[in-house]
């Protein structure tokens, strides 16, 4: 796979057009209008000097680190196959 270079973060905001603000931080990936949050993938050399950044606009609630990276996604076949039971 490839080195991790990126971390993704979940920006809460209290303003959607102020959220346009965090692309001088990073990637921003996603922006949610109903939700009021944006998800922005941060460089990991200079993510907590970021992150202190990011924290002090008047416009962030919270930051919450993305799990996404910790997921497992690669899957085995424990059981065995139950389709051929219900063809017909």
């Amino acid at each position: 796979m490839f080195p991790e270079q990126r971390k993704g973060h979940i920006v809460w905001v209290n303003d959607i057009k102020a959220a346009r603000n965090l692309e001088k931080y990073g990637n921003v990936h996603f922006v949610s209008r109903r939700l009021h949050y944006a998800v922005i993938y941060l460089d990991v050399e200079r993510e907590e000097e970021t992150l202190r950044n990011i924290q002090r606009l008047p416009y962030v609630k919270k930051i919450e680190r993305s799990l996404r990276s910790e997921i497992k996604t690669e899957y085995t076949k424990e059981s065995e196959d139950k389709t051929r039971f219900y063809s017909m």
